[in-house]
């Protein structure tokens, strides 16, 4: 388990699996496993933002869903606001559900089409029974203003709106019910640059103005990095280095870390750099090699990377890091 400290934690997760079953055969049966989610510790504090980053397939969207419970976990803790939730009951858990919303990648996708603004904005308060259909109303409007829309704009239906007023609109019904968590699936991919560091600009905001937390999932380093405190990089379903942001852009020690760094795109031209091409192919997370999960496209490949998987260690400065050249009781 990555170290706490003394600061509030807003959520822990304890050895977090998730396993999609394959099946085969004449008669279906289980064949095998799909290893999305491989054992993950993490922990949040309230108010800081955990970015977590990786390829496409790494397991950075399931780790959210499983977190909010939209997807059923294997195996494994999540405990948010010192409540163990694998442990409650649906009522329970129901209540806990207010507190911990999520924004979408796809904004459109995620809106009723057939449900006006106002609605989808005021249908979480409903399902939960907050306040009256006046007091809802209020509150519709308000949340509407504070996302950068009008209340003109909550007659129409989602079509009628462009992608960045789209994720306004998911916004403003993340927040209908004041969590204290809000999980941040890659909230402006879909969106025109141009519109992006408005969105970005808006989720800021919010974090300060309601000490919300987030948890940021994104594959554009750029972007982490102006908005996280802390980067978690995620690989074949696995947290392979956890550090502050400062820290981790400024001394990456995974290999896999230090090639994603050296992909990011600089301004200014006459800056050189190392750029860090992988070689060979990403293994399936159906058939996990052993040993170290990255070793097939490490440049450092050492044997002991062919024969024992790295444990997450703390280095120092709770820069936490799953590699054998930096264990020093790898045998």
């Amino acid at each position: 388990m990555i170290g706490a400290g003394s600061v509030e934690m807003l959520l822990r997760v304890k050895n977090l699996k998730k396993y999609f079953p394959i099946t085969g055969g004449i008669i279906p049966r289980v064949i095998s496993n799909l290893k999305a989610v491989d054992g993950v510790d993490l922990h949040i504090q309230r108010g800081e933002t955990l970015g977590i980053v990786g390829e496409s397939g790494c397991g950075k969207t399931t780790l959210g869903r499983v977190i909010l419970g939209l997807i059923d976990r294997t195996d494994g803790e999540v405990i948010f606001k010192n409540v163990n939730l694998t442990q409650c009951s649906a009522k329970e858990y129901r209540q806990m559900r207010r507190h911990m919303q999520i924004i979408f990648q796809d904004p459109f996708a995620s809106l009723h089409p057939r449900l006006t603004v106002s609605r989808l904005i005021e249908e979480p308060m409903k399902i939960h029974g907050i306040g009256t259909a006046k007091e809802r109303k209020a509150r519709v409007e308000d949340l509407i203003n504070i996302v950068g829309l009008s209340s003109d704009h909550l007659p129409k239906y989602p079509h009628e709106f462009s992608g960045g007023q789209q994720q306004r609109i998911g916004i403003a019904r993340a927040l209908a019910l004041n969590p204290d968590l809000v999980i941040c699936d890659e909230p402006v991919s879909a969106l025109d640059v141009s519109i992006r560091s408005q969105i970005l600009n808006l989720l800021a905001d919010l974090q300060e103005k309601y000490d919300l937390t987030y948890m940021f999932i994104s594959h554009d380093l750029a972007v982490v990095r102006h908005v996280c405190d802390t980067v978690g990089v995620m690989y074949l379903g696995q947290l392979v280095e956890v550090a502050s942001v400062d820290e981790l852009y400024a001394s990456p020690l995974h290999p896999y870390t230090e090639a994603l760094f050296s992909a990011i795109p600089r301004t200014d031209p006459t800056l050189k750099r190392e750029r860090i091409v992988l070689s060979g192919e990403v293994p399936s997370p159906v058939d996990i090699p052993a040993g170290c999960r990255f070793q097939s496209r490490c440049r450092y490949r050492m044997d002991v990377c062919k024969e024992h998987e790295p444990n997450l260690i703390d280095r120092g400065r709770e820069h936490y890091i799953r590699c054998h050249l930096h264990d020093q009781t790898a045998t």
